[in-house]
């Protein structure tokens, strides 16, 4: 079964969903998108696309083009009916793309925060064994409203964290994904994210969390992933 992971920066990638591809013998291409050129497929015939988180906003396509041309691929893959899946920013893009619009949230999210799985989510083949709750490692300053048509499967008081448009279309906001290398990069250079830093986030005591924490987050993380590797080959064979 091939499988894409749209990347927008090399220490944001498919972490632990890359490997929880290679254990189940998928092949995963990974397509960091700023860098231009095309992927070895094209997007649409993949069986699986995953597409990820970057320092950039949804909201910056002067400083970044690349991003418009995103938005309108994620909306074809939608579609299409190509089994989709964003995480954070790429979460947000697939909602963009999907008729929201996304936004600063009111309050930033850097650190493990407390998710609620609503009613629909408990119901739902990814989140469904992840209710009523669990608490998730984040990175982010912007939110997605609800996307049309959508329906809300978790929750955090300051942001939707995951939804499903349709059948074939997840977006989550917690990183899912990140390992532990990754998670500990981004907090050393926490004074690069004017945020993170207006927040007066403390990298010392998120590194200590990360340490005590990812080791449980990333067995979560592969757990998600697989259930949307499983649910890509099912829709493969429809």
């Amino acid at each position: 079964m091939p499988a894409l992971a749209i990347v927008h920066q090399n220490d944001a990638g498919p972490g632990v969903f890359a490997e929880e591809c290679r254990g189940r013998g998928v092949q995963l291409d990974e397509w960091l998108l700023p860098d231009g050129g095309r992927p070895p497929v094209e997007p649409a015939d993949y069986d699986a696309v995953m597409t990820f988180g970057g320092a950039m906003h949804p909201d910056q396509q002067d400083r970044y083009p690349w991003l418009g041309a995103e938005r309108e691929l994620l909306a074809s893959l939608i579609d299409l009916g190509v089994p989709l899946m964003g995480v954070c920013l790429g979460s947000q893009l697939v909602a963009d793309a999907a008729g929201s619009s996304s936004e600063r949230a009111d309050v930033p999210e850097i650190g493990w925060f407390d998710v609620q799985v609503t009613p629909a989510g408990a119901d739902d083949p990814l989140l469904g064994p992840l209710a009523p709750g669990f608490t998730g490692f984040q990175w982010h300053s912007y939110r997605s409203p609800l996307p049309p048509q959508a329906v809300a499967l978790a929750e955090s008081p300051a942001a939707l964290q995951a939804y499903r448009i349709g059948e074939r279309c997840w977006g989550i906001q917690f990183h899912a994904e990140v390992t532990k290398a990754d998670a500990i990069a981004w907090t050393e250079r926490f004074e690069e994210d004017t945020t993170a830093v207006a927040i007066g986030l403390d990298p010392a005591a998120l590194t200590a969390q990360i340490g005590e924490r990812i080791g449980a987050w990333n067995e979560l993380g592969r757990e998600l992933c697989g259930r949307f590797l499983e649910f890509s080959v099912s829709a493969a064979r429809e």
